[in-house]
């Protein structure tokens, strides 16, 4: 019984790889259960049977890939923007065009919008406990105004802009995306 259960998580993990490694290459059209199936080498009854749909299957992924994208994020504390600025770079240098890839079908896929949505939470999120001191002692609009530049600022499109757009190298990546968390730092 511990055998077959054994064997039963590791297809899962199987699918659940094989679809993360084809949703961050493929559109999502073009991402069948079949697709799925013979790259997890299985069937798509397997994957349905644990799945449902190619929807479900797509949430499933997220959630079971959320923390291992996040984690070099989690690493820095807070006040430490070098490290966080680190951390953020290590994310996008191994997610970020995967991500951009489903950003792209945000609006026409409805099985992504959530996920997306959940991205750009968690991104708050980690601004404010990552970067509370650049909001310190703001209040009402000056704080949410501060926050919306902290946000953009470390943000996938400006990391894309710097690092993939202008050619710029990871390290000088970080630095100015550093150097832009620090100017705002002394805005007053």
């Amino acid at each position: 019984m511990r055998v077959r259960g054994e064997q039963v998580a590791a297809t899962r993990e199987r699918i659940l790889a094989t679809a993360m490694q084809l949703f961050g290459t493929r559109l999502y059209d073009e991402v069948s259960l079949d697709v799925v199936a013979a790259g997890a080498e299985t069937t798509v009854q397997t994957v349905i049977r644990h799945f449902g749909s190619k929807d479900s299957l797509f949430a499933a992924v997220a959630d079971w890939s959320s923390d291992r994208m996040v984690a070099p994020r989690e690493e820095a504390r807070a006040g430490d923007v070098g490290g966080a600025v680190r951390g953020l770079v290590d994310h996008y240098e191994e997610w970020g065009d995967g991500m951009f890839l489903l950003l792209s079908q945000e609006d026409r896929v409805p099985a992504i919008r959530p996920q997306m949505d959940e991205g750009r939470a968690y991104h708050r999120d980690w601004v404010e406990r990552l970067m509370g001191d650049a909001l310190a002692g703001l209040r009402g609009a000056a704080r949410e105004r501060r926050l919306a530049q902290l946000i953009a600022v470390t943000d996938l499109y400006t990391w894309k802009l710097l690092r993939r757009d202008n050619g710029l190298s990871r390290r000088q990546t970080e630095t100015a995306i550093r150097e832009l968390i620090e100017a705002l730092g002394r805005e007053d």
